[in-house]
């Protein structure tokens, strides 16, 4: 069994240990599983995730190679950018989803699952030889990857770094500097849904130190179990669940993937990439599907849903899905995932010490299934009540991510004055404040605020 540099740290910290894709890795540490996630999400998680596969391309032809064997842009990727990517089949299958990094011109970093990085070897090598200087070389063994997520990350990273290297506001920038005698990469990545983290390269010599200094800065050391659950409350996908085989066995098709959306490219600078054709006639499903119109559909007749257990039940993988008595797909991911509570109001609101559980998860299921809609789940021979909702966690709220709850747990809406109640005098006020808003916004003020906001009361 593959054993990370930071094995005998994990094993003196208490963490339970198992078998994961061929690794010796912590399931989860003394604290527990639900007090791993929650500290992710007030404070700061650590994750060790040095199994990922991370396999170093360069080269004047690295860049044509990419393009070719990847679904995302490539060319679109400056030094100091990363971008979510997919490895297709000829057929709109995934043999993996990934993460691509551009480290300098002609210098990329590509980060693949654990358990498919032989199958995805298999799959490029013979790729390379068509494309004159490309290099490849497999580094999984040679450099760590750690990862830390949560509102605090930031405030750790700048006690270890300084401001100097922090690379910039946004997801999937990035930056290289030395530290310690060696290069470190630190790219605003994740695995979460938190609005703030980082996972952090480095050689695996330097393993051990990054990882104490995380710690002694804060860093909560978080394992394999809570890491599943955090990923699937923030809707993202696992491969051999969302992405692979289906139940029956059958290839998923990429745009089945809540992700996919930004996975694909079909810039015309990619040219003629593997599954392309395959991927077009699935987006043009897709399209049908964002815009109601579910009749004809060929390519991609079940797509990844986010479902909430209204009845008590957790249901798990393979799991059947009903609506109106007739079987609509399977549960992809699911379990019991904690959150935390909030108090105060408004922007004062932060995370209390209380916490909750709701039962969630996805499933891949008939395309025709809107959201809203109240389906039944079978788990254990019983069917359970479940609803089809557009997410679990939104982090728009910077620094924190929030769970979104529904049913009997949700909170109320705001009390707007409703038309049937309202009068013309309640909609005059509204819309007077509205122009005088705007007015303001537009000719008594520079806007730094960007476009997309919360609609006002009178919307």
């Amino acid at each position: 069994m593959n054993k990370t540099q930071l094995n005998e740290k994990h094993v003196s910290l208490g963490a339970v240990m198992v078998d994961f894709a061929d690794w010796h890795m912590p399931l989860h540490y003394p604290a527990g599983i639900i007090e791993e996630h929650c500290a992710t999400r007030r404070s700061c998680g650590l994750f060790d995730i040095s199994h990922m596969g991370r396999l170093l391309i360069t080269g004047a032809g690295s860049l044509s190679f990419l393009q070719h064997v990847l679904t995302g842009n490539a060319g679109a990727l400056e030094p100091g950018k990363a971008q979510y990517t997919m490895l297709p089949d000829g057929d709109g299958g995934a043999f993996d989803d990934a993460y691509l990094y551009c480290l300098e011109k002609d210098r990329y970093l590509l980060v693949v699952n654990a358990a498919n990085k032989d199958k995805d070897l298999k799959h490029l090598l013979p790729l390379l030889p068509r494309y004159r200087e490309v290099q490849y070389q497999d580094i999984t063994g040679s450099l760590a990857m750690l990862s830390i997520q949560g509102p605090e990350s930031r405030r750790i990273f700048l006690t270890l770094f300084g401001d100097k290297v922090l690379p910039e506001a946004g997801r999937n920038n990035l930056s290289i500097f030395p530290w310690k005698g060696a290069e470190l990469i630190a790219a605003r990545t994740g695995y979460t849904g938190e609005p703030l983290g980082f996972e952090l390269f480095v050689p695996k010599e330097n393993a051990d130190i990054l990882w104490d200094a995380l710690t002694g800065s804060g860093a909560f050391p978080v394992g394999l179990g809570a890491r599943d659950t955090l990923r699937l409350e923030a809707g993202l996908p696992l491969y051999g669940h969302e992405l692979g085989l289906d139940a029956e066995g059958k290839p998923i098709p990429i745009f089945a993937c809540p992700l996919s959306r930004f996975a694909v490219s079909f810039n015309p600078g990619k040219g003629g990439f593997i599954g392309r054709e395959a991927l077009e006639r699935q987006f043009e499903d897709y399209r049908n599907i964002v815009t109601r119109h579910f009749d004809g559909l060929k390519f991609l007749p079940r797509i990844v849903r986010f479902f909430y257990m209204l009845d008590r039940g957790i249901a798990r993988q393979e799991c059947r899905v009903f609506s109106g008595g007739v079987e609509i797909g399977w549960v992809t991911s699911g379990t019991s995932v904690p959150f935390l509570k909030f108090e105060g109001e408004g922007l004062e609101q932060k995370p209390g010490t209380e916490t909750g559980q709701r039962s969630l998860g996805m499933a891949l299921i008939d395309a025709n299934i809107e959201e809203n809609a109240e389906v039944e789940i079978e788990v254990r021979g019983k069917m359970l009540k479940a609803l089809i909702v557009p997410y679990h966690l939104r982090s728009e709220a910077y620094p924190f991510s929030r769970p979104i709850l529904y049913g009997p747990a949700a909170a109320a809406p705001p009390a707007y004055p409703s038309a049937a109640a309202g009068s013309r005098a309640t909609a005059g006020t509204l819309l007077s404040k509205a122009i005088v808003n705007t007015t303001w916004r537009q000719k008594e003020c520079i806007n730094l605020i960007p476009s997309e906001m919360t609609q006002s009361p009178l919307v």
